[in-house]
Order: C-alpha cells, then sequence, then structure tokens
C-alpha cells in the first residue's frame, strides 16, 4: 500500500545516530586503528606484507562477532579511519570490502559453508551495536528462506523484474558498469532499492568483478539520500544464488501491527518518486579516500 499521508503521522520518521562522532566515541571505539586488542584476534586483514595480526597498518580487517548468531559470524571492518556510514568510504576502501567479502566467503565454502549472508546494518534502529561502519558475514549451511522464495526453477524473477523496470525506466536511478539501481517497485519502506546486474551473470557474486561496482552503487545511493533527507538507520543484504542482487532498505518509518501482523506494508512514499528524487546527479561523489 503506498500512503503519502503516513508520514506525518507522530513518531512516524527514525534518524540515525550518525552526525559527528564525540570525543568519547572516537577514544572508545574498538574498530578504529590502533585498538586491535579490543576485538577478537582477526581471521582476515588487508595490510603490508610482512605486517603482523592483529596490529596497526591494516585497511580492511574481519573479526569474530563477540555476539554471534551463528558458529561462524563475522564482522568486516570497512576502514581504520572512524567513520560512521557506508556512504563515507572512499572507492578504495569499498574496493578493500568486496575483496574480504570475496576471501571471508571462499574459506567458508572450503569450510563446508555453501552460503555467506553478507549484511549491512547501520544506526541503532537498524541493529548496529557500534558506529564505526562495518559489515557482517553469516556462514550458513545452506540458503536461507527469503533466498530459497525468490527461486523459482528455470523462470528468473530477477531477469523479468528487470526487464519490466528497464522498459518502463519510472523507478531506474541509474546504470553504471554494467549495474542498475532501482527503486524497488512494492517497496516495504520510503527509499527502499535494488541493485543487479543488467545481465543475468551465473556463479556468486563474491567471485564476480561486479562486486565492488555493486557495494560502490551501496554507497553512493546512501550519500544521496543522506544529501536528501539526513541519515536514517538502514539494512542491506546480498542475496547470494541465481540473478544475485543486493537490497537496501533505509528504516525511515517503523513497521506496527499492519506490517507485521498482516503482512501488508504501507509505504508512505510512492517508488516512482522514490527514484525521481535520487536521480539528481548533483550528490557528492567520492572517487578515492
Amino acid at each position: 500500500m503506498v500512503a503519502p499521508g503516513r508520514a506525518q503521522r507522530p513518531g512516524a520518521s527514525a534518524r540515525a545516530d550518525l552526525d559527528l562522532p564525540t570525543e568519547e566515541e572516537l577514544i572508545s571505539c574498538p574498530f578504529c586503528e590502533g585498538r586491535e586488542e579490543r576485538t577478537p584476534p582477526e581471521t582476515f586483514a588487508v595490510r603490508p606484507e610482512g605486517g603482523e595480526p592483529n596490529t596497526p597498518g591494516w585497511t580492511v580487517r574481519v573479526v569474530p562477532n563477540l555476539y554471534p548468531v551463528f558458529e561462524h559470524h563475522e564482522v568486516v571492518v570497512s576502514t581504520p579511519r572512524h567513520v560512521r556510514s557506508f556512504a563515507d568510504l572512499g572507492e578504495d576502501e569499498v574496493a578493500g570490502v568486496a575483496l574480504a567479502w570475496r576471501e571471508r566467503a571462499r574459506t567458508a565454502r572450503a569450510d563446508g559453508f555453501p552460503y555467506v549472508h553478507a549484511l549491512l546494518n547501520e544506526g541503532r534502529e537498524a541493529g548496529a551495536s557500534l558506529p564505526h561502519s562495518h559489515t557482517q558475514l553469516a556462514w550458513l549451511k545452506g540458503e536461507p528462506p527469503a533466498v530459497q522464495a525468490e527461486e523459482t526453477g528455470s523462470d528468473c524473477s530477477v531477469c523479468r523484474h528487470l526487464e519490466a523496470e528497464l522498459e518502463s525506466g519510472e523507478r531506474v536511478i541509474l546504470e553504471r558498469n554494467g549495474l542498475v539501481l532501482l527503486a524497488s517497485y512494492g517497496g516495504r519502506l520510503p527509499y527502499e532499492l535494488l541493485i543487479a546486474p543488467l545481465e543475468h551473470v551465473e556463479g556468486s557474486a563474491f567471485e564476480s568483478e561486479l562486486l565492488a561496482a555493486a557495494l560502490g552503487l551501496v554507497s553512493e545511493s546512501l550519500r544521496r539520500l543522506h544529501a536528501l533527507e539526513g541519515p536514517a538507520p538502514v539494512n542491506a543484504w546480498l542475496h547470494d544464488r541465481g540473478h544475485w542482487h543486493l537490497e537496501v532498505l533505509p528504516r525511515r518509518t517503523v513497521f506496527a501491527g499492519i506490517e507485521l501482523g498482516a503482512g501488508i506494508y504501507v509505504n508512505s512514499l510512492a517508488p516512482e518518486a522514490a527514484a525521481a528524487a535520487l536521480r539528481d546527479p548533483k550528490q557528492p561523489d567520492r572517487k578515492k579516500n
């Protein structure tokens, strides 16, 4: 359901804690460079050849989650510098996250975990416990239910969806590097987004040359959204089967009894309006760190 008037109700909007960090936060953050002893020992890191594990000098670092949901549940620290949002990452930093995802997915498969659920939680209301930009990797023994529900045999539902969206153009925000960024048709919340390869690509996203560019679109879409509406809590995740894709769900409003109890999602912003707002080419563009 699209109901614009719902945006005016008291308590409808949510804003992430993504303003400038406090001095106390900068002193206490365990993900910042130089505080490696405050996390579990790293399972992967990118640092100069010969560098000692669990010491400064890294550019991206992976550590076990202190509060895991699964047997293998890891945190990918995006950058040694203290930034709160994936939107604040430079191109090289995004590429480092993609590299870490790829290497850890390879290790997971070698250890008997064929599916890795990669995700971003940003802002306390979206489930993030620390404000330093990071993503998470959950190693699974099989595909999760949401991914299984998308599979329709030989008929690729994502291909059909993209074909219709590209023909219409109403909800297309941009096309770049063989990828498309869309405002999701039937989005559950305002500015829900879909990022996918334009062509059906066989194989895992973790091994795709498009992964870094796809994560770059996550970063850019969040920058555009911050410029339009200010920072908000956000969740994003990768579905790595069939026509792989990333889904981005800004948590600008909250789910209530209609959504949770009836399964009817009430969106206060039509996806066509969201796409039109996010197409603005004058948004900031961070090419390098």
